[in-house]
């Protein structure tokens, strides 16, 4: 796999199940090492770069939006999102998350829990939880995997205004969201870009 990615907009990795979509998007977010080539970001190899630095990078770059949401039911909608920045060891005051919340359009949802929410809802606030880091990349495995399509819709087009100013990686199964929504498509079989 060879690839160019702007730092601004949003890209789809597509193709069928095992082709290496989310392999791709777990060594891109530092998550996993490959075993031969380079990850350039912002010109530094983070495959080179110390422990700690690919922490750093994870914690600081990179905003995760996972498929099963990783949402800890026991803490409040507030205390999840907040979770994030105070892992990195910043303080995260209520007015960050009430604007993160906004930006999604969850204003005043910030006591609420986890189990009260529906699937659109708590996708929203698992993209809340990445934003509030105010990362320069946005990860997405399978973001709408699990919604309605008019949910998946509005999901897309959040995502979609987000990509104005960061960079959002998709993966998807879903070609048909892929080729609406994506301002470039990047098809994988088998471990290598096919189109």
């Amino acid at each position: 796999v060879s690839s160019s990615i702007p730092k601004t907009g949003m890209i789809f990795f597509v193709g069928k199940s095992g082709c290496g979509k989310s392999t791709l998007l777990n060594l891109i977010g530092g998550l996993d090492q490959p075993t031969e080539g380079s990850i350039i970001i912002n010109h530094q190899d983070i495959s080179k770069i110390s422990r700690k630095d690919l922490d750093l990078y994870r914690l600081k770059d990179v905003g995760f939006i996972f498929q099963d949401l990783n949402l800890i039911e026991t803490l409040s909608i507030k205390d999840n999102i907040a979770l994030s920045l105070e892992l990195s060891g910043v303080h995260c005051d209520r007015q960050k998350i009430e604007e993160a919340l906004k930006t999604v359009d969850l204003e005043n949802y910030s006591n609420r829990m986890p189990n009260t929410l529906s699937g659109g809802e708590r996708q929203r606030v698992a993209i809340a939880r990445a934003l509030i880091k105010s990362p320069q990349i946005i990860l997405a495995d399978e973001p709408t995997g699990s919604l309605d399509s008019e949910t998946a819709k509005q999901i897309f087009s959040l995502l979609k205004q987000l990509s104005i100013s960061n960079l959002v990686i998709i993966v998807s199964h879903d070609k048909e969201y892929a080729d609406a929504y994506g301002d470039r498509v990047i098809e994988l079989k088998d471990g290598r870009i096919v189109n």
